[in-house]
């Protein structure tokens, strides 16, 4: 084992909350050794292509869930950041098994990319230098200061500007803005006024009313009692995604196009 593979694994440690899966069941289910490999190799080559970038924070993305066929092909962001010790870490909102509460959390590359993947394909936006400064004294500080906008109740597909939910790719945005303007930014409510004055854009997902019967009454992390009535009974319901992320750091100044690595 190398050296970089070894700390690599190291800071898989959990520096938060423990015992989460992402949008999965508790179900004990050993992870085979080939998956335990593919996911340390991307992890690996993942830690090496952005030592090679010279950031010190990217926002990161992974394939956690198949979700092309609404033409989205990552399920999942935090933000990545690089340690003064050496070691990328990942900060990033988990679901608690399939329930409809979730926690914040400290993790390293390799635990990232084990979390029963889609599909062996991570991207990442490297942020403008403001950003990235402004982001790394954010995770840098105190729990408290990185988790001040994180409310447990979760959904899948919570409503954008709500505020009754908070899914792991709102918090990532939310949490962004706050950085950005540590003074003012206090609420959520303040947070998605800055989003919207950047002009961040939702996505916007065609879920009929059997699709969101099917999803409130078979998952407890799945629910559309947030989203406004004219846009819900309407078939469009507007929620936080990787890709809508990724398309609008660019076009706000705030980041460059991603870069994708798979294996």
């Amino acid at each position: 084992m190398t050296a970089t593979v070894a700390a690599v694994i190291l800071a898989s440690i959990f520096l938060f909350p423990l015992n989460a899966h992402a949008g999965r069941s508790c179900e004990q289910v050993r992870p085979s050794a080939a998956a335990i490999a593919k996911g340390m190799a991307l992890a690996q080559r993942t830690s090496e292509a952005l030592d090679a970038s010279g950031a010190r924070v990217v926002l990161l993305a992974r394939a956690g869930q198949d979700l092309s066929k609404y033409g989205l092909r990552y399920s999942h962001v935090g933000w990545a950041y690089k340690t003064e010790a050496g070691p990328w870490r990942v900060v990033h909102k988990l679901n608690q098994c399939g329930t409809a509460v979730a926690e914040v959390y400290r993790q390293g590359l390799g635990q990232f990319f084990l979390d029963d993947p889609w599909r062996y394909e991570t991207a990442w936006s490297v942020p403008t230098p403001a950003v990235q400064a402004q982001m790394l004294a954010a995770l840098n500080e105190t729990p408290a200061r990185i988790t001040r906008l994180h409310v447990e109740p979760y959904s899948i597909v919570s409503y954008v500007w709500g505020r009754k939910y908070q899914q792991s790719n709102q918090w990532a945005i939310e949490t962004m803005a706050a950085a950005m303007e540590p003074a003012t930014i206090r609420t959520r409510e303040q947070a998605q006024a800055w989003l919207q004055f950047k002009g961040y854009e939702p996505t916007t997902l065609k879920l009929g009313p059997l699709a969101r019967l099917g999803g409130r009454i078979s998952a407890a992390n799945v629910t559309f009692d947030d989203h406004p009535n004219e846009k819900r009974f309407a078939d469009r319901i507007e929620t936080v995604t990787a890709d809508s992320v990724f398309e609008w750091l660019p076009r706000a100044g705030l980041g460059a196009a991603p870069v994708v690595l798979g294996l």
